[in-house]
């Protein structure tokens, strides 16, 4: 019903306000209510993002008086709403209290992993626990340290390659399946009960907390931003719809996002395929992509596709293509080259985490539409990059993973730019 109700709203009206902020108009445009939701924090907002976020709120929300389908507005999560990540939280919590599960084969695990890769895991870990029991990673520091030189270098701990072969490099990264690979066994619940054990210890632990893991040292912190709980409280106070879109594990997303008041029904995560209701080592596929491997996730393009099809209901190859403007977010707020599509794909607000990655500072430093917002990340904020973003060389990232000049739409290529907003 929520998709049906997205579409009825396709004669929306666009009207650009001044200072670049789109408003949506529908013919039953009745009185504004009162009481308008504001928002509360203020502080660590970049210069006029407070007011511009306000005004695209007070524009598209309940205040408008616009009838029609509720505005959406997407969040990416890691980095975005809170501080570092919830999939690497997990895994960190997992590894240090031996809930890995024994696969048959570790070369079963993903289709990219190399043979060099699964000899050397199976060298590690061992032979000696049955498939499907937990390795005992808390005190085999060698099965541990092969897993995250893998999951975090992708090689081996002697070097070697980890993961090789072709794949789309704006849908997928063998090494973000692999994390969800690494779930593989458990339910979904027993996962999401696992990730609040994680969240817990996490959001306990100091700012700056790091942890060692085996031999390597993890950030060992996780910390909601206030801001970002203030907008999202704002949005749905003023009827939008708001969802997560992550490239972490759903059941790991569930753990965290009642944080900042999201439902199990508004995130789109990393899902993976189940046999007897437990995770298995296959992905869901999106658009005329069918369940796979993971040769799509919620990266990339692979996040316009996931939020045509589950917020908006396009089906089929459609999905991985643009929409018109009535059925795209209100606002889309991301922190890394994994967001650039869906964040771009906004309407009225396109938000940038500033975490220096380059495709994503491209398009908002060049502000080609002037709905392009940029904030320091709001803990621990990185410094001014010292060189230019590469925009007009090597800042686009190909399907085959090369790189090249970026675009706009015109056709025109985006300059290299400097970076303007920092901590």
């Amino acid at each position: 019903m929520r998709n049906k109700r997205r579409w009825l709203a396709a004669g929306a009206v666009l009207a650009v306000a001044g200072g670049g902020i789109a408003t949506a108009q529908t013919a039953t445009a009745g009185p504004a209510p009162r009481n308008c939701p504001t928002l509360h924090v203020s502080k660590g907002w970049y210069g006029a993002n407070h007011a511009a976020l306000q005004k695209m709120i007070d524009e598209r929300g309940s205040c408008s008086g616009s009838g029609g389908a509720k505005p959406v507005a997407t969040f990416d999560w890691d980095n975005t709403v809170v501080k570092n990540d919830v999939s690497d939280a997990t895994l960190a919590w997992m590894l240090r209290h031996d809930k890995v599960l024994q696969p048959t084969s570790w070369k079963a695990t993903n289709k990219w992993l190399t043979d060099d890769a699964a000899r050397a895991l199976t060298k590690a870990c061992g032979t000696s626990v049955r498939p499907g029991r937990p390795l005992p990673t808390s005190t085999d520091t060698g099965c541990t340290d092969e897993i995250l030189d893998i999951y975090q270098d992708e090689k081996t701990s002697d070097g070697k390659t980890a993961f090789a072969g072709e794949w789309n490099h704006r849908r997928t990264v063998p090494s973000y399946v692999w994390i969800t690979q690494l779930f593989g066994g458990r339910t979904p619940a027993q996962l999401t009960g696992i990730a609040r054990k994680a969240r817990a210890e996490n959001l306990a632990a100091p700012v700056g907390t790091e942890q060692k893991v085996g031999t390597h040292t993890m950030e060992g912190y996780v910390r909601y931003y206030d801001q970002q709980r203030d907008l999202i409280h704002t949005l749905q106070k003023a009827g939008f719809d708001v969802y997560i879109v992550s490239a972490s594990s759903e059941p790991v997303v569930r753990a965290w996002a009642p944080g900042v008041g999201i439902d199990r029904d508004h995130i789109v995560g990393i899902r993976n395929t189940l046999r007897h209701g437990r995770l298995t080592y296959g992905v869901q596929g999106c658009g005329d992509v069918k369940d796979t491997h993971g040769e799509v996730l919620t990266y990339m393009d692979g996040k316009r596709c996931w939020i045509n099809q589950a917020i908006y209901g396009v089906k089929g190859a459609k999905a991985w293509k643009q929409q018109d403007p009535a059925h795209r977010p209100a606002l889309a707020a991301g922190d890394a080259e994994t967001d650039v599509t869906f964040v771009g794909d906004a309407t009225g607000v396109h938000l940038a985490i500033n975490r220096n990655k380059t495709e994503l500072m491209c398009r908002a430093y060049d502000n080609g539409d002037g709905r392009w917002l940029i904030n320091p990340m709001f803990i621990e904020p990185k410094k001014r990059q010292a060189a230019p973003y590469p925009c007009a060389t090597k800042g686009y990232v190909h399907p085959d993973g090369t790189l090249g000049p970026i675009h706009r739409p015109d056709g025109s290529v985006i300059p290299d730019q400097q970076d303007r907003i920092h901590g």
